[in-house]
């Protein structure tokens, strides 16, 4: 009820102050005309008097009659004109009036239909505090990131934090938040694995070398951590070493128990890999239908051979219009999943060239390219 009460006064209030203007009288007419004309006729008088004296000559006096005679005929004019307006202005304050009074009322019918005014405030506070198993998915991290703002050398929380970051696809912080739970609570397979997969995903699947250098720290800690051993073979298979990859997820699902869920991932990655010539296809210039149609159809040379012929198009593009930064991230991934690292390099230092040295294009390419494990200065 309160709801409604301030609602209704609120609404008052704003009506009245746009209606005011509207409600009060018409002003009158502009007193102007009327001096205007006793002016004119004063003019005629003197006029008449000036012929009778002798000082103007009979032409020049029809000449000034005729001039004031004009002036006379538009104020008449003007002022029938501004009589014909007066009935519209009525009218026009009538459908303003009409409308602001209208818009209030259909607002409350729409929101008593289709809004919650009964429904008790929610404080973010209250919400925080309640009981957890009556919370969402979102207020429980709100209450975790509200916590760690509060206690940000609490391991534990970042622990907990990282991999619901990872299933919220916020790569980023779940990146952030895996390297303060080694920091704080010391390195464990698990942690390092979710760190490199998380890094894996904040590059769009493609396994960096800061990514499998987490892996391999896990696989140190742990020889049979399943999810580090499937991203080093995803990282093989990326590099362009096929058997390799094949060979370590034969290994790999040779151990793994019958209920692991890895064993699914990695029989499907073992099909993939006979396919294509690497688990993930360079990112060059995008295939059409009829290229994507002609490939499904071809053998894996040909396959091999058409993304050879896509990426050098992409080179030989790029060396003729250098301005596109998205152009030489795209070649330098190119170049790396086909495991050409010192042409993923040389397409760096091209890139780059092609830009200011502080430009924001020249920042993004070196920052793209340390994900994929280059560096300018090498």
């Amino acid at each position: 009820m309160f709801f409604w009460v301030v609602a209704i006064g609120l609404t008052l209030c704003a009506s009245l102050a746009v209606l005011w203007p509207l409600s009060g009288p018409s002003r009158p007419a502009e007193p102007g005309a009327d001096h205007d004309l006793e002016v004119y006729r004063d003019q005629l008088a003197e006029v008449d008097k000036d012929v009778a004296r002798g000082v103007v000559p009979a032409e020049e006096a029809e000449q000034a009659r005729a001039e004031i005679g004009r002036r006379i005929l538009r104020l008449a004019v003007g002022g029938a004109h501004a009589g014909d307006s007066a009935s519209p202005t009525r009218q026009g304050r009538l459908v303003a009036m009409t409308t602001v009074l209208a818009v209030p009322l259909v607002a409350w019918g729409m929101y008593s239909a289709l809004g919650s005014p009964d429904l008790p405030p929610q404080p973010l506070a209250e919400r925080l505090a309640k009981n957890p198993a009556d919370s969402s998915i979102d207020e429980l991290v709100a209450r975790a990131e509200a916590h760690l703002a509060a206690n940000p050398d609490d391991g534990r929380g970042w622990d907990v934090l990282a991999p619901i970051y990872v299933r919220m696809h916020r790569y980023a912080d779940a990146v952030t938040a895996y390297r303060n739970a080694i920091r704080l609570s010391g390195a464990t397979a698990a942690r390092q694995s979710g760190l490199g997969e998380a890094l894996a995903y904040a590059a769009s699947g493609i396994v960096t070398a800061d990514a499998q250098a987490a892996f391999e720290a896990a696989r140190a800690l742990d020889p049979a951590d399943a999810k580090a051993g499937f991203y080093l073979g995803i990282a093989m298979a990326q590099e362009g070493r096929k058997d390799e990859a094949r060979s370590s997820w034969q290994v790999m699902l040779e151990k793994l128990p019958p209920d692991s869920p890895w064993r699914g991932a990695a029989t499907e990655a073992l099909a993939e890999l006979d396919k294509a010539p690497a688990t993930a296809a360079p990112q060059a210039d995008s295939p059409t239908g009829d290229d994507v149609a002609a490939a499904s159809s071809m053998t894996s040379e040909d396959r091999a051979a058409m993304i050879e012929t896509m990426v050098a198009g992409l080179d030989d593009r790029l060396r003729h219009n250098p301005q596109d930064a998205d152009g030489w991230m795209k070649l330098m991934r190119s170049y790396v999943v086909l495991g050409r690292t010192g042409q993923a390099r040389e397409a760096l230092q091209r890139g780059l060239a092609a830009f200011a040295p502080e430009s924001e294009q020249a920042k993004q390419l070196t920052a793209f390219a340390a994900s994929l494990g280059l560096s300018a200065t090498e």
